[in-house]
C-alpha cells in the first residue's frame, strides 16, 4: 500500500514538485575551538616552565571583521557532514588528524554574521602542541596560539515568581605577545518549577570577530566540566608526561590550585607508570607516566 497525503500525493509525487528555493535556507559553518597546552615563557634556568592553556585564533584577512581575530572554521560543503568539515578545517589549520574532536553547540542567533543567515555548528578539539604545524588558511593573515584566561568577575541572583535567575559574568582574556583580546560574557541560568535553561551573551568585546567570544566561553565551560568528570585533559598531553605536568594542565584548565594528594587520587586510575624518567632544568628526575588505556 502506498500512502498519500491530504492533497492526494504519494511521496514520489510530493518530492517531484517540492521546491527547496521556496524557503530561505541558512549557510552552516563549522567553527573550531582548538585547545592545546604549551610551556610558559619563563627563564627555565631558575625553575621549570609552567604549562598554559592556549586557543588557536586566526586574524581575518577579508571582510567582514577585517583584521579581527576569530576562531578557525569554514562553511560545511554539501557533500560532507559537520564532523567531516570540522576535521577538514582542523587539518588545514594545524596539519593534525586523529585527535579528540567533539561537537559543542549550535549557535543560531539571527544577525550573528553580517553577511547573511549563518548557523554555527561549533566543535572543540584537543591536541598535543608537539604535533602541530600551523598554516593560515586562505581567509587568514595569521594563525597564532593565544594564552587563555576565563575568570569570574561577579554574580547576581534574582528571584522570580516561580523560580530564579542566576547570572555569572566572566572576563575572557586572550593574549599573544603584544596582542590582548578581552570580553565580558554573561552565563545566565534560569530555573523555574518545570524547566532549566542556560544562555550565554556577550556584554563587551574587544578584538574578537562575530560572536566568537561567546563560543569560546561555552567551550571553556565544557572543557572544565569534562575535566572534572572524565579524562579529557589527557588528550592535551604527549605520549609520556610527569604527574607534575599533568597537574599543571588540570590547574590551568580549572583555574584553581589542586592539593597534590587530591590530584593524585583523582588521576590514579587514569594514568600508568613507565620505567622512564625526565630530568628538569634543576637536575631533578621525575617518573614519566602514560595514559592508562585499560581504564581510559
Amino acid at each position: 500500500m502506498e500512502w498519500v497525503d491530504r492533497n492526494g500525493l504519494t511521496e514520489r509525487e510530493f518530492l517531484e514538485q517540492y521546491r527547496a528555493g521556496d524557503y530561505e535556507r541558512p549557510s552552516v559553518a563549522a567553527d573550531m575551538v582548538i585547545f592545546t597546552v604549551t610551556d610558559s615563557e619563563v627563564d627555565t634556568r631558575s625553575r621549570p616552565p609552567v604549562k598554559e592553556l592556549r586557543i588557536l585564533l586566526i586574524r581575518r584577512g577579508g571582510h567582514p571583521y577585517l583584521g579581527h581575530w576569530a576562531l578557525p572554521g569554514g562553511f560545511i560543503q554539501p557533500d560532507e557532514t559537520g564532523e567531516q568539515a570540522a576535521a577538514r578545517e582542523l587539518f588545514e589549520e594545524t596539519g593534525v588528524t586523529d585527535v579528540h574532536l567533539e561537537q559543542l553547540h549550535t549557535f543560531t542567533d539571527p544577525g550573528r554574521d553580517p553577511r547573511t543567515w549563518v548557523i554555527s555548528s561549533s566543535y572543540m578539539a584537543l591536541i598535543d602542541s608537539s604535533r602541530v604545524r600551523l598554516q593560515a588558511g586562505d581567509d587568514a593573515e595569521d594563525t597564532v596560539w593565544f594564552k587563555a584566561s576565563y575568570r569570574l568577575l561577579r554574580e547576581q541572583k534574582e528571584r522570580l515568581e516561580e523560580g530564579r535567575v542566576h547570572t555569572l559574568t566572566y572576563k575572557l582574556a586572550l593574549s599573544a605577545g603584544a596582542v590582548e583580546l578581552t570580553a565580558e560574557v554573561d552565563r545566565t541560568v534560569t530555573l523555574k518549577l518545570t524547566s532549566r535553561s542556560v544562555s550565554y551573551s556577550v556584554r563587551s568585546n574587544n578584538g574578537l570577530a562575530f560572536d566568537h567570544a561567546r563560543i569560546i566561553a561555552y567551550a571553556i565551560e565544557q572543557l572544565r566540566q569534562e575535566t572534572e568528570q572524565a579524562d579529557i585533559a589527557l588528550h592535551l598531553m604527549p605520549e609520556r608526561f610527569t604527574l607534575a605536568e599533568l597537574q599543571q594542565v588540570y590547574e590551568g584548565i580549572l583555574d584553581k590550585e589542586l592539593a597534590e594528594a587530591v590530584f593524585r587520587d583523582k588521576v590514579a586510575g587514569l594514568v600508568a607508570e613507565t620505567d622512564l624518567y625526565k630530568e628538569d632544568a634543576l637536575q631533578q628526575s621525575s617518573r614519566l607516566y602514560r595514559r592508562n588505556w585499560e581504564e581510559g
